[in-house]
């Protein structure tokens, strides 16, 4: 028989081995071969150079012939693959990564496996549409339970802590005991209304009147709430309140800034948030809150700089929306796509350019004026704009009315000076508006009147007598009006009449005064607009309807710059700028979405509103993701995916990647897109809960805290510091809305270019109100913001950087804003000196940080206290100075020393930080 064994095992090990080559572990291409491709490859062979005609960017690039004629990769077979031969080369020249250390032994088995297996490309992570994810089932105990009267409850309280306590498990780390239940309360209060808990709720709590739900709840129902997480979508938004560039002239569009507020009180669904920022003037009906929400990306800059090309800014401003949607709904940069394809992830050039064909058609135009701008008008006369529209329909039309109510609020379709060309005696003023002087003229082409009766003219001068008479074609062309344009209180819009013409027409305007001096400008033209006629021309009451018409044109109100779609006779033709330069335009594009994310559905319009459906669509891949994370990111100091603004192939890979995937189907699917109950799972999470304090051990195994066995401890933003020492001193203001106030700042910090504005310091309660009613200039923003870590909102900014320098103490122990606030805590520490300086301490500091002071900071701060009263009794003109801002009676040795403990108290660590 053994004759018969040797063959019978070496036939078992031979087809065991066959087996396993032919059953070896698959290679991932996202997790194992991107990575490599990106870090070695790409560079010489991807979106940006495509050395010998490979590229490793796109599967069908990569698999094509290269210059030689043949493909360097041949799937299924390595050894015939150049792709794999030159990485092994012995020759520096053929050797590849070219100029650069050679692939480990193990990255080159990874490529080669991969290559044998079929080259199979695979999508990256973040490109595949999270499917459902089953919540860990975990029997694992912790020795760390959180304490909760004599019994002691489990670290697992909800879902999410399941998906952490797995890693912690694996990782060999043990979750920390829960915060103590002040500092869980700051905490928990400062991350949902960007405030310290006010003192009922405080008393509430510690007598055990509210559970920690139960405070959840109020602190997401807080008005509060809106206004601090406004703060982190307003970044994103890059919100200011002035236009940018040079001259960085004031902006009105606050109106903008409480909608956002509004918006995330009520809890609007995130996918009707994107919407109506992004198209709310396209939705059917469109009300004064969607047109409002669409200046999201009427936060573009604006160059009001005289000698500028309008066209330049505006497609600047266009290419600004293009990459800011991707930054802030995808966590993609696509602004590189501009000029080429991606250099690592898989968008193509083309793509670009589809992109921004939904952003291209929009009636804005880099005007001095930054029209479209939406009107709000008081109650009388809304009321009067729903007469007009009443009459129209009567008489007219439902079609009809809304283009006068449009025209009322919006002043849209219009024709704009910039637009005139070939002056004879006239010019652009400043590159603006239209000035002819004495038998001056220009052009007006491509108008289309729409057979109005009427034109707007939106103008001002100075001077009597301005004939203007405006042709069909040229200066023999028939006569379509003829008018004079007499002095004016400021710009006025005035309705001339005109004769009815069909088509398209060239205007020939021109302009006489023989009473002006040679060069002397006659008048300044804004726009012209063309008005369908009013109906009921023959009606009692006509001359009353069109009179109220012409009154609402021009009564001033608040505005705020808006979105709105050009109509057909506009329309824009977007082209592919050659290597992404605007002045050189290639191929016609449509607009379309790049084929590597979720698919387009044809019911949906192709314009800015397909666009909103499409990135909010159940299908899309990283939307909900993405704000997932960084909602996480505000709350425990860094996102699952870390780096925020990327999840492209070149992110962070995430440190709990089935967490992710659950929270954004759980945000979509089961919270309907409402991010208040998305935040309410994760502060109510035990992960949320724990200590912050970290000891030696742990900080060994996890310095940036990246699997969450300790409680969230990082800084607090710019907004929250100055809130914060506001709030604790008594002074800051709960007033909401409105228009941007300027709070006390150092002096000789707002030097303005050439455009007059100065800033001044609010007086009452305006001085005190909340950061995010601060007003925001781009080239100088609030210094103290700056200081730590503000940005100035010129571009959208994902993830603020948090540093931690001197200049912070300064501020804190210098600015007038905190002086006045430790001014006003002393005050309230000095009801207590009576009972002992201790004791006046001891409030202060709890006042400030919820929690009670140990012997040695007290001591300290007692030794502070004592040490500068015996300091400013050798100099009271140093007294009087330091408590310039206190009155008469207070201006004593007590009080100095104690707003100078106030003042320590305010730059304390725990103070400035979460935790």
């Amino acid at each position: 028989m053994k004759k018969y064994l040797f063959p019978a095992i070496a036939f078992v090990a031979v087809s065991s081995i066959l087996y396993l080559v032919g059953h070896q572990r698959e290679v991932d291409f996202s997790t194992e071969v991107k990575p490599i491709l990106n870090k070695h490859c790409i560079s010489c062979h991807g979106g940006v150079k495509k050395n010998a005609g490979f590229s490793l960017l796109f599967e069908e690039e990569a698999l094509a012939p290269t210059e030689s004629g043949v493909p360097a990769i041949i799937p299924g077979k390595a050894k015939a693959s150049e792709f794999i031969s030159r990485l092994t080369e012995d020759d520096p020249e053929l050797r590849m990564p070219y100029n650069h250390p050679p692939l480990s032994k193990e990255q080159i088995q990874t490529l080669t496996k991969w290559v044998n297996q079929g080259a199979k490309w695979g999508k990256h992570w973040a490109y595949e549409l999270p499917h459902d994810v089953e919540v860990p089932t975990s029997s694992i105990t912790f020795r760390a339970g959180f304490s909760s009267g004599e019994e002691r409850s489990p670290f697992l309280q909800n879902e999410i802590d399941h998906f952490i306590a797995k890693q912690l498990h694996s990782k060999e780390l043990e979750p920390s005991p829960q915060a103590d239940p002040k500092v869980l309360l700051r905490r928990v209060s400062l991350d949902l209304t960007g405030l310290p808990p006010s003192e009922s709720l405080r008393q509430h709590w510690d007598t055990g009147k509210l559970t920690y739900e139960q405070v959840v709840d109020e602190l997401l129902n807080d008005e509060g709430y809106g206004e601090k997480w406004a703060s982190w979508w307003l970044d994103m938004a890059r919100y200011a309140d002035t236009k940018g560039y040079e001259r960085d002239v004031s902006r009105e569009i606050w109106a903008y800034r409480d909608w956002v507020i509004r918006a995330l009180n009520r809890d609007m669904p995130f996918d009707q948030f994107t919407i109506e920022q992004l198209a709310g003037d396209l939705l059917p009906n469109p009300g004064l809150d969607q047109l409002t929400a669409t200046a999201f990306h009427r936060n573009t800059m604006n160059n009001d700089e005289g000698g500028t090309e309008d066209e330049e800014f505006r497609v600047a401003a266009v290419i600004d929306r293009v990459n800011t949607t991707f930054e802030v709904w995808q966590s993609t940069t696509m602004a590189c796509v501009q000029c080429h394809s991606h250099p690592y992830d898989p968008f193509k050039y083309e793509d670009y350019y589809q992109l921004m064909a939904f952003f291209n058609n929009t009636r804005d135009e880099d005007t001095h004026g930054e029209e479209p701008k939406l009107k709000f008008y008081d109650d009388d006369a809304a009321g009067e704009i729903s007469k007009i529209k009443d009459w129209v329909t009567e008489y007219g039309s439902s079609k009809q009315a809304e283009t006068y109510e449009n025209f009322l609020l919006y002043q849209e379709p219009k024709y704009h000076a910039h637009d005139c060309e070939d002056f004879t005696n006239g010019e652009l003023i400043d590159t603006k508006w239209l000035g002819l002087w004495d038998d001056g003229s220009c052009y007006l082409r491509g108008v289309h009147t729409g057979g109005a009766e009427y034109l707007y003219l939106n103008y001002w001068t100075g001077n009597d007598g301005n004939l203007m008479t405006i042709r069909n074609g040229g200066p023999e062309g028939e006569v379509l009006s003829r008018f004079t344009l007499n002095k004016t209180d400021g710009r006025v819009i005035k309705r001339i009449p005109f004769k009815k013409v069909e088509g398209r027409v060239d205007l020939y305007l021109h302009m006489e005064n023989k009473s002006l001096a040679q060069q002397q400008t006659s008048s300044a033209i804004n726009w012209f607009a063309f008005v369908p006629t009013l109906p009921g021309t023959a009606k009692d009451g006509y001359e009353t309807v069109i009179s109220q018409f012409d009154r609402l044109l021009n009564m001033p109100t608040p505005t705020v710059p808006i979105m709105v779609e050009n109509p057909p006779f506009m329309k824009r033709e977007t082209k592919v700028f050659e290597r992404g330069n605007w002045l050189l335009l290639g191929d016609e594009v449509q607009p379309d979405v790049p084929d590597n994310l979720n698919s387009w559905d044809e019911s949906w319009p192709k314009n800015r509103l397909g666009l909103a459906y499409w990135l909010t669509s159940k299908d899309n891949p990283l939307t909900a993701r993405t704000m997932v994370n960084r909602i996480w990111a505000q709350l425990f100091g860094r996102g699952l995916v870390s780096t925020l603004e990327d999840m492209g192939t070149q992110s962070d890979t995430p440190s709990h990647k089935e967490l992710l995937d659950w929270l954004a189907l759980r945000l979509m699917h089961e919270h309907n897109w409402q991010l208040k109950p998305l935040i309410k799972d994760m502060v109510m999470s035990g992960t949320y809960r724990q200590s912050s304090i970290s000891n030696p051990a742990l900080y060994e195994k996890d310095p940036d805290n990246k699997w969450y066995a300790r409680g969230p401890r990082f800084r607090l933003s710019a907004e929250q510091v100055r809130d914060q020492a506001l709030a604790v001193s008594g002074l800051l203001s709960r007033k909401m809305y409105g228009k941007a106030v300027m709070p006390p700042q150092p002096e000789n910090v707002w030097q303005t270019v050439y455009n007059g504005e100065s800033w001044e310091t609010s007086e009452g309660e305006d001085r005190y109100r909340r950061a995010i009613y601060t007003f925001l200039k781009r080239t100088s923003p609030y210094p103290s913001f700056i200081t730590f870590d503000a940005g100035s909102r010129e571009i959208c900014t994902i993830n603020r950087t948090i540093t931690n320098t001197p200049l912070q103490s300064l501020v804190t122990m210098n600015d007038p804003v905190y002086q006045e606030a430790a001014l006003h805590l002393a005050r309230q520490m000095a009801k207590y000196n009576e009972k002992g300086t201790g004791k006046a301490i001891a409030y202060g500091y709890e006042k400030a940080v919820l929690s009670s002071i140990n012997t040695e900071k007290l001591s300290r701060l007692e030794e502070l206290y004592h040490f500068s009263k015996q300091d400013f009794e050798k100099d009271p003109e140093a007294m009087e100075k330091y408590l310039e801002m206190a009155g008469n009676d207070e201006k004593n040795l007590e009080m100095a020393a104690l707003t100078v403990v106030a003042t320590a108290i305010l730059n304390l660590d725990e103070f400035l930080t979460k935790s």
